[in-house]
């Protein structure tokens, strides 16, 4: 991915629900303005749902995603539901698509509580209202043709109007840095980091800092010691790799404050104030406990892959036990959490921090414990405190459990 790309992560989501042959993968399509999404007059044409990166005015940068019709039936049909009802728990902006000729039937009415239960902002959207007015009222109905092309761009316009705009956006980093400030990035480059690139989070990190005004310096853990005594002016922070935790707070200054890329990533999300709370939890793992560590990108295991070799390996040195893992990655994450003594989940940077909030929620709600990956190795590391020390109402969270 190159540095001006917007990721997935980053992008407005707008899902698009209804019954079969509703219509909603030709609204997609005239919405989008491209053929995305297949069309046939067979009812369950989409099977899964379809997820479309593209550039969507007056909205900018969004995903699209198509999803199967919420009437499909048989025991496939039903896991195909299932899989659309997900989809509510990362979209910023829900559509409901209906055929004006049938109104909405019980199944819609039952996802519309759904919005509404997960506050999802939502717009109902008449189609084939070229065949006829709809019976349908409302503030958030809308008479679109997707055949006609007719009342699109009323559509999008709305669309744009139901993005939740909390605010300014909090910054990755950016907000704890000044212009001029140097910062210096760890990251290290062994066997499991991509070819030719960058992962994520030291994208976006070296971006926001660049923004803030400040110079990014970017090493590995190998040259650290090296490029920290070359710098003329005394780096206002560190942020490296939580694999490289344990060199990185050995070689650094107790004067020069440190985190990690992953504590920074949980902030961002919205989950490091529980994630600290939860840390505490692993003091308790026993020989037999559930423990799930969680990924939300899918990629190639490699033979030290930090979430199935690294995290399981530092839990039973820190722990003297062997509790019972369990692993999930990409969209896939269990509702039930209830037998579970912990929940480590990754930093998050592959899913929206609607998707991420919606699976503490699910650990919260069940008393789960649930912390991230680099909040739980700075904790086995002994140096959780230090780790948080760019952010001391959290020391004081810390203190305090």
């Amino acid at each position: 991915m190159e540095l001006n790309d917007t990721p997935s992560s980053e992008r407005v989501h707008i899902g698009f629900f209804g019954r079969r042959n509703a219509g909603k993968s030709s609204l997609v399509n005239a919405v989008t303005g491209q053929d995305l999404a297949v069309v046939s007059d067979i009812k369950g044409t989409t099977t899964d749902p379809v997820y479309k990166a593209m550039e969507l005015l007056p909205l900018g940068p969004v995903m699209i995603v198509d999803t199967p019709g919420i009437d499909d039936e048989g025991e496939l049909g039903r896991l195909r539901v299932k899989k659309a009802i997900q989809v509510l728990n990362k979209v910023d902006v829900a559509v409901l698509v209906f055929d004006v000729a049938e109104g909405l039937a019980e199944v819609d009415l039952e996802l519309v509580e759904a919005f509404k239960k997960k506050g999802v902002p939502y717009i109902l959207a008449a189609n084939k209202s070229d065949l006829g007015p709809t019976a349908v009222t409302g503030d958030n109905v809308m008479a679109v043709s997707a055949l006609e092309k007719t009342g699109i761009h009323e559509f999008k316009e709305r669309l744009a109007r139901l993005v939740r705009t909390d605010g300014e956006k909090l910054r990755l980093v950016g907000d704890l840095l000044s212009p001029e400030d140097v910062v210096v990035l760890i990251t290290p480059i062994d066997s499991a980091a991509p070819k030719g690139r960058l992962i994520l989070p030291q994208q976006q990190t070296i971006r926001d800092a660049l923004e803030a005004g400040a110079a990014a310096v970017v090493v590995r853990e190998t040259e650290y010691a090296a490029a920290l005594k070359s710098l003329s002016k005394k780096p206002a922070l560190v942020i490296t790799d939580s694999q490289a935790f344990s060199v990185a707070a050995a070689q650094t200054p107790e004067d020069i404050k440190l985190t990690s890329f992953s504590i920074l990533m949980a902030r961002y999300k919205g989950l490091l104030e529980t994630a600290v709370k939860g840390a505490a939890a692993i003091d308790r793992i026993k020989t037999g406990d559930r423990v799930l560590i969680s990924e939300g990108c899918s990629h190639h295991r490699q033979c030290e892959d930090i979430g199935t070799v690294k995290l399981p390996r530092w839990l039973r040195e820190y722990t003297g036990a062997e509790p019972e893992l369990s692993f999930t990655s990409g969209r896939e994450f269990p509702e039930d959490l209830s037998g579970y003594s912990l929940v480590i989940h990754c930093g998050g940077c592959m899913l929206t921090e609607r998707e991420v909030k919606y699976r503490m929620k699910c650990a919260i709600d069940q008393n789960v414990p649930i912390t991230n990956y680099g909040v739980a190795i700075a904790h086995m590391k002994g140096i959780l405190r230090r780790s948080l020390g760019i952010f001391p109402q959290l020391l004081k969270e810390l203190d305090g459990r």
